[in-house]
């Protein structure tokens, strides 16, 4: 239990803390969430999307953005609250109110409980949740923007199955000169060529109007060609090319944990699940990604516990300390290097079954001895 003085003592250092992180996290997050969003206008200049579209889905991205800077960020933020108490002098407050430094670290272990509690929800429940929501809307998208990707003397392969191209386009939206090849399946196509063609929506299905043209069926080796002086070719069949399957990475939690265990434990190496209206097949290759979709949702939070004893290292020398700057700068780097392993650990934990029984449990081990290791100095520096 603490006293009064203690509690007053460990709230101040932990609100500095928690705000400085929360600053820096929301700031580095907007930035990076901003350069994605730039990268994203690709769904509208090239895929046809809507603003509608684009703005949904790059606002539902932004939960996977903050949760995949949160270690660096906690650690930073850690390193430095750490480093400027020292040196203003304030953690010799701690010290002078009777609170030892193994007791510091235990505070801030327990304390890292919120961030890690934090991280499995960003990771295991609100990321997927919203990634699939954003797959939801490109599913739903009626390429509104179509009209605009239809340029002068360019082929468009936006949609699936279709290549359209246009010699000339007016200022009224009438087309001239116009080319288009349907996909329809295996040895089989459609070219349409039109002397002019313009579209139109006919109860909220987009059709292009096509005027005095000619039709090459092609089935095999078979080639018919018919005339027409007016058609309207449907463009409602026609989905985006951008991908609508869900990732690995937007599955629910529950679905990847069934699927393991279907797997290993009632060993149907081949079976099929639904999901969303979806057939995902769970065979050996998908549970490799399946278990570093799960190290990244639910292992890889436990690395932040061994980011903040890795800082409480900071306690082992003082700021008078002989090579005390140099000091910081070891715990720094292997701060920075862990978080690179951490990532780095995700594409190698689905290798194999041993590989991911070493990847699961290295993190507990490395807390285990770090703690160990933190202990002795700290008792040592003690006496």
């Amino acid at each position: 239990m603490m006293n009064f003085n203690e509690k007053i003592v460990f709230r101040k250092f932990l609100s500095d803390n928690t705000y400085f992180f929360l600053l820096c996290a929301m700031s580095l997050s907007l930035i990076v969430w901003i350069i994605q969003a730039v990268n994203f206008l690709d769904f509208i200049s090239e895929d046809g999307h809507s603003f509608d579209i684009y703005f949904y889905f790059t606002v539902l991205n932004f939960p996977k953005i903050f949760k995949n800077i949160l270690p660096f960020i906690f650690f930073i933020s850690l390193f430095y609250t750490i480093s400027k108490y020292e040196e203003n002098n304030e953690l010799k407050i701690f010290w002078i109110n009777g609170i030892n430094k193994i007791k510091f670290t235990n505070v801030l272990i327990k304390y890292t409980l919120l961030f890690f509690i934090l991280q499995i929800f960003l990771s295991s429940l609100l990321s997927p949740v919203l990634q699939t929501q954003a797959r939801s809307y490109l599913k739903s998208s009626n390429m509104d923007f179509f009209p605009s990707l239809l340029q002068e003397k360019k082929f468009i392969d936006t949609v699936d199955r279709l290549t359209i191209f246009i010699e000339k386009k007016n200022s009224s939206g009438e087309f001239e000169n116009i080319f288009l090849k349907d996909e329809m399946g295996s040895n089989k196509s459609q070219i349409i060529v039109a002397k002019k063609g313009f579209l139109k929506e006919i109860n909220n299905t987009r059709k292009l109007l096509l005027l005095e043209g000619k039709f090459f069926n092609t089935d095999k080796n078979k080639t018919t060609v018919f005339n027409f002086s007016q058609t309207e070719f449907d463009l409602s069949n026609y989905v985006t090319k951008s991908i609508t399957h869900p990732k690995v990475q937007e599955l629910s939690t529950i679905f990847l944990l069934n699927c393991n265990y279907s797997f290993y434990i009632d060993k149907i190496k081949i079976r099929y699940y639904k999901y969303k209206n979806v057939n995902i097949l769970c065979n050996e290759e998908y549970v490799k990604e399946i278990n570093q979709e799960l190290f990244d949702r639910l292992i890889k939070p436990i690395y932040l516990f061994l980011i903040a004893i890795i800082s409480c290292f900071l306690l082992t020398k003082y700021k008078e300390s002989h090579k005390y700057r140099l000091h910081k700068s070891y715990i720094f780097s292997f701060g920075i290097m862990l978080i690179i392993f951490s990532e780095m650990s995700v594409n190698y934990a689905g290798k194999s079954l041993s590989a991911t029984i070493i990847f699961y449990t290295m993190p507990l081990v490395l807390i285990f001895l770090s703690y160990l290791n933190l202990r002795s100095k700290l008792i040592y520096k003690k006496k």
